[in-house]
């Protein structure tokens, strides 16, 4: 394994924290993966907060954030006993003195080495310029442009909610580097919901609760992802209660993530929920096929990497409701080429080497009416039943399934959702889905109905 390009000299303390971090990582991937992945990485930097790794080139980057980011913070985490930054450069065909490697480190990631501490976290590809612009996110950009260029005047909280992987941490990640770009010493805190709790917890377990809320209370811009997972925590909920209105109140910026509205956040207190709406709430939707090509023609770019037209066109047409998913799907057709000395892959073999991306994407192409026709089929009552104003139990209750099944199985918002049944408002939707989740908590039969539904509709 590369670490050190002289073995003559001692060990830097990088170096020596990845071969301890190396080590645990042989032993969790396979040979194969591991003489590939990660036999070329050399530690080439170490501080308090960060621990940076110089790589091949971008596809190496990528494709290990993308598929072994978590194995690699946990191991680095067991090695260290604390957390860290983990940073990316790239390797020159040239190899530089070790005494030169920092400086070189330094010039080519001047944000990401030189922010304070409370900025970190944010990753350096996740700006505005490497964003891409569709009809399913405009709105949301505009927005988060507008927020960049002036925090705490406009758009204050602003709430921005999507499925999975479409672009909200890449949004929120630019909205931070603009203003650090404009104003280096900013402090802007960038988490998740879940390290807010964590460290809450962890305050109140040292006896630090002061230094936590002086910390948070201080901050110029707060970026909290995911914030759903507050949801249910009430002594979470209550300390950020007081952290908003202490920022919002101090005119400073809030930007909030979740994967739903916040009136449809189950278990979260009114009082949040309402704060959550004061600003500016944007959704994103998956994105078109338009927006798909561009998006795998701009990662083309970023990875210097070329693939035909053929294999563009497949992608952006197979890969239809994940930005994430679809990077992923660029990533393995790019690392065959690299691997194969440029030689283009197949259609076929691109479609083995993406069966488990296809299959589930497959699996996840489930539209309203579809699910009305399967619920309406398996209680043998009509399709019209689902969207009528009829209410007996031999009715009202497949209504209520189809209902939940639409909320779980497909992107629709839950007033899109009571539309499809017959114009039926939000709150009835979120009444049908509550009163279903409740029902299989506490009756088996309904359990195995509705898990037979979701299957046969998934197939």
């Amino acid at each position: 394994m590369s670490i050190s390009n002289n073995t003559s000299l001692s060990p830097t303390p990088a170096e020596s924290l990845w071969t301890d971090v190396a080590e645990t990582l042989r032993a969790e991937v396979s040979t194969d993966t591991f003489r590939r992945w990660f036999e070329d990485v050399r530690a080439v930097a170490l501080d308090d907060t960060s621990l940076t790794l110089c790589v091949p080139n971008s596809i190496h980057q990528l494709w290990i954030e993308s598929n072994y980011q978590s194995l690699l913070r946990s191991a680095l985490m067991l090695a260290t006993g604390k957390g860290r930054e983990i940073l990316f450069v790239f390797d020159t065909s040239t190899p530089a003195s070790p005494e030169r490697l920092p400086e070189e480190i330094e010039d080519s990631q001047p944000a990401a080495s030189n922010k304070p501490p409370v900025s970190n976290g944010l990753n350096p590809r996740n700006t505005f310029g490497s964003f891409v612009v569709g009809a399913n996110n405009q709105f949301a950009h505009a927005a988060c442009s507008a927020v960049a260029a002036g925090p705490g005047k406009t758009y204050n909280p602003l709430f921005i909610y999507s499925g999975v992987g479409l672009g909200k941490t890449h949004l929120m990640h630019a909205i931070g580097h603009h203003i650090l770009a404009n104003k280096k010493n900013a402090k802007v805190m960038y988490i998740t919901s879940e390290h807010f709790t964590n460290e809450f917890i962890e305050a109140i377990q040292t006896g630090t609760l002061a230094k936590f809320r002086k910390r948070y209370r201080q901050a110029e811009v707060l970026l909290i992802d995911d914030i759903q997972f507050l949801a249910g925590k009430e002594r979470s909920q209550e300390e950020f209660f007081h952290t908003f209105n202490a920022l919002f109140d101090g005119h400073k910026q809030i930007v909030l993530s979740s994967d739903r509205p916040p009136s449809e956040i189950a278990n979260l207190e009114g009082r949040l929920v309402s704060r959550f709406e004061w600003g500016l709430t944007a959704e994103m939707q998956p994105p078109d096929v338009e927006t798909r090509t561009a998006i795998l023609r701009k990662k083309m770019e970023g990875m210097q990497v070329k693939l035909s037209p053929e294999i563009i066109d497949f992608l952006a047409l197979k890969v239809r409701t994940n930005v994430r998913r679809l990077e992923g799907a660029l990533m393995r057709v790019a690392s065959y080429t690299s691997l194969n000395e440029g030689k283009m892959p197949s259609i076929e073999r691109i479609e083995m080497l993406l069966k488990d991306i296809l299959q589930e994407e497959a699996r996840r192409t489930v539209t309203i009416e579809q699910i009305q026709r399967r619920v309406a089929e398996h209680f043998d009552v009509r399709l019209a039943d689902m969207t009528s104003k009829r209410r007996p139990a031999n009715i009202a209750f497949p209504r209520q399934i189809a209902m939940y099944l639409s909320r779980e199985l497909t992107r629709t918002s839950l007033s899109e959702i009571g539309e499809a049944f017959g114009g039926r408002d939000h709150g009835t939707v979120l009444h049908a889905h509550r009163q279903i989740l409740d029902k299989i908590s506490k009756d088996d039969r309904t359990k195995q109905v509705v898990s037979f539904l979701d299957t046969q509709l998934q197939r």
